[in-house]
């Protein structure tokens, strides 16, 4: 019998901790029995222990570093951390196949030392980063193009950050693999109250959650009963429900909270439009969720969401940071049902054909193999 493939995963959070890196891996690896993961990822906080197994998955928490808790060191020691477990994992249980390092952050300065000790084992890159990476501190810059030179292959979300990555002049190849959605679970159903909207997202500046509040309070002139579902939570909530009160919008407004990936499709289910006026923007898997869901979404024409949104054909393309514009765009699909229909229907097509986590799943195993055999 063939040994499986061994991939090892460096990734700064993962679960519990919930965003787009954690559930594409948790929804990639579940889908490739044949590869043998192991996952090296920072411990957050001492109720997660620090070997745990989630799903396919062995999952290693590192939180010290020569003894000292990584609670008292500064966050650009996690690097040497993931690197001394790595090597020691590999010392006990031998080479991997692929090193694989998500986000140009911590985590991937560990696969960029890695590289330096084992030059012939494969380093994967994924660039997921929502944010923009130009106006990230200098330093982080400058580290990051020495991580992009020493990866063997580099796979992005979306074309805004494939270009992004060639203009930091990396002659790495560059595969686009975004990131997908479980149509199984995020599907049309319940009754989408014609009156409600809904977001879901991190609750910081740059998901534009702010400039939805004001657009609200403007929607609200013409559609009195108007809802709005704030779904997630960060470092912006307090400001955000202090708005909505200044705003006379108590009755309007609704901060759900965190809520898991497994309980979002209930949430959708009592919405009738999605919106999120984010001013920066890797891909955005949220709105691929609602699309599925049988939700029209309205978003800004930023970063990776262009390669699924075609305004008037699978959404709405609103101005960045105009609540103006962003109510105006509310305001006609709730005026027209035709509009919202076709919005809907493409939508949907659209997550089927190209953003199911099975054809992305298929994509990663492609370069996990072809990268192995490389290596031999």
């Amino acid at each position: 019998m063939l040994e499986k493939t061994r991939v090892l995963i460096l990734t700064t959070a993962y679960l519990p901790q919930i965003g787009g890196s954690e559930l594409a891996i948790k929804n990639t690896t579940d889908r490739l029995p044949e590869i043998k993961f192991d996952l090296i990822t920072s411990q957050l906080s001492k109720d997660v222990p620090e070997y745990e197994r989630i799903g396919d998955v062995n999952v290693y928490r590192v939180g010290e570093i020569m003894g000292l808790s990584s609670f008292l060191l500064p966050k650009n020691f996690f690097p040497i951390s993931v690197f001394l477990k790595a090597v020691k994992l590999i010392r006990k249980q031998g080479h991997y196949d692929v090193i694989h390092a998500y986000q140009a952050s911590q985590a991937a300065g560990g696969g960029w030392l890695l590289k330096w000790v084992y030059p012939k084992t494969p380093f994967l890159l994924t660039i997921q980063e929502g944010k923009d990476l130009n106006r990230q501190p200098w330093l982080m810059r400058f580290l990051r193009h020495f991580i992009f030179r020493k990866a063997d292959v580099i796979t992005v979300i979306s074309n805004y950050l494939a270009q992004y990555v060639r203009s930091q002049n990396s002659k790495v190849p560059i595969s686009i693999i975004p990131n997908g959605v479980d149509v199984s679970k995020f599907k049309p159903e319940g009754e989408h109250n014609s009156k409600v909207i809904i977001t879901s997202s991190r609750l910081v500046k740059k998901n534009g959650i702010g400039d939805l509040v004001d657009a609200i309070a403007v929607v609200k002139k013409e559609v009195p009963d108007i809802k709005l579902l704030v779904v997630g939570s960060g470092e912006q909530a307090k400001e955000l429900k202090t708005k909505s009160s200044l705003l006379g919008l108590e009755n309007n407004i609704e901060f759900i909270g965190e809520v898991p990936n497994d309980l979002l499709p209930q949430y959708l289910a009592k919405a009738s439009i999605f919106v999120r006026p984010s001013l920066s923007e890797g891909l955005g898997i949220a709105f691929l969720e609602a699309m599925a869901a049988g939700l029209p979404v309205v978003a800004t024409p930023v970063g990776g969401i262009p390669d699924f949104l075609k305004d008037g054909e699978t959404g709405l393309f609103c101005k960045v940071g105009d609540p103006e514009d962003i109510a105006e765009k509310i305001n006609t699909i709730l005026s027209d049902d035709n509009l919202r229909n076709r919005l809907i229907t493409n939508g949907r097509k659209l997550v089927e054909a190209k953003y199911t986590w099975d054809k992305i799943s298929d994509k990663f195993r492609e370069l996990y193999l072809e990268a192995s055999n490389n290596e031999q």
